[in-house]
């Protein structure tokens, strides 16, 4: 039998637990990977789609040096296809970005405090944090994630010993909100936040939908997981707005607040992001104002400490 008679050589993709399997020549979902000779290859090593200097408050990580700057970095595509996504001309799409190479990610990112991979799913860019991630470190900067979290578990592992902080998306506290909105599964996600509880700076974002994942007993039940994970962590509600393919109205800032304090009965850092006025941090055990972030970040912290009654907060400051 000749080549062409032969059954095109599938190969099975296990960077993320979407584990799609590829003809030769066919592409994942992510838009970023190809079977090419019954191997899986990155299209998308040594291409950025984009970078910018941004304040690390903007992933948001509000207890991880606050004030700080960090160069911050992504590739095309994504392993979701979620129907609000906010960077969906990147995400859901990959197009032949700028060449670079690790040398020279961890160069631009030495006069801030290190390199964040974020705007779109930077898991999908595995080669290149793992190569990039230990320069970073060797000349004393700080390396970030901003996940969605679906990612297979003996990837993840691999990065976490160069991992300083992460922010990871839970979405939704439903498997039918991932389905139908994200094209994944809730149980991935949750799987590697225990993961990384304990490991890594943590703090965790939920975009919240009206009608989707705004539910008051829904966002009950995500503040009893986080708090039973029994590890500090801040957790920021942010303000939806109309974005790609879903054209449901603005969150309701009344909305926002009223489960901002269903959150507050269980978790002492949460923050309303997209909204003015929610991204104050006051000390979990007086009430002190410690850090204010509009309309500049002024921290009051004394070595981490709040400096009327000498409570640690949870970070690094």
């Amino acid at each position: 039998m000749s080549n062409s008679d032969q059954e095109p050589l599938t190969a099975g993709c296990l960077l993320c637990p979407q584990h799609c399997q590829l003809r030769e020549g066919q592409k994942g979902r992510c838009h970023t990977r190809e079977n090419q000779g019954g191997e899986i290859i990155s299209l998308t090593y040594g291409e950025v789609a984009a970078w910018n200097l941004d304040p690390i408050e903007k992933k948001p990580l509000y207890h991880f040096y606050p004030g700080s700057w960090i160069f911050s970095v992504g590739g095309f595509g994504c392993n979701l296809s979620c129907s609000f996504c906010q960077n969906h001309e990147i995400s859901q799409k990959r197009e032949t970005g700028r060449g670079v190479t690790p040398g020279e990610l961890a160069l631009q990112a030495r006069n801030s405090l290190g390199l964040c991979f974020t705007y779109s799913e930077p898991s999908m860019w595995f080669e290149m944090i793992r190569d990039t991630a230990p320069l970073v470190r060797a000349q004393g900067g700080k390396v970030v994630l901003v996940s969605n979290g679906t990612m297979s578990g003996r990837f993840i592992e691999e990065l976490i010993p160069w991992l300083d902080a992460v922010n990871i998306d839970i979405k939704g506290f439903s498997e039918s909100f991932y389905q139908h909105y994200c094209g994944g599964k809730l149980s991935w996600v949750l799987e590697n936040v225990e993961r990384l509880a304990g490991r890594v700076h943590l703090e965790i974002t939920t975009l919240v939908i009206p009608g989707a994942n705004d539910d008051s007993e829904e966002i009950t039940r995500l503040s009893k997981w986080l708090y039973n994970l029994n590890t500090p962590l801040a957790w920021h509600l942010s303000r939806y707005h109309p974005a790609y393919r879903l054209s449901t109205p603005s969150t309701e800032p009344t909305t926002l607040e009223q489960l901002f304090k269903i959150a507050k009965e269980r978790l002492p850092y949460v923050y309303l992001g997209n909204v003015s006025g929610g991204s104050t941090t006051f000390c979990p055990k007086c009430g002190e104002v410690v850090i204010q972030r509009e309309p500049m970040v002024v921290s009051r912290l004394r070595n981490g400490c709040c400096p009327k009654c000498n409570f640690k907060l949870f970070g690094e400051f």
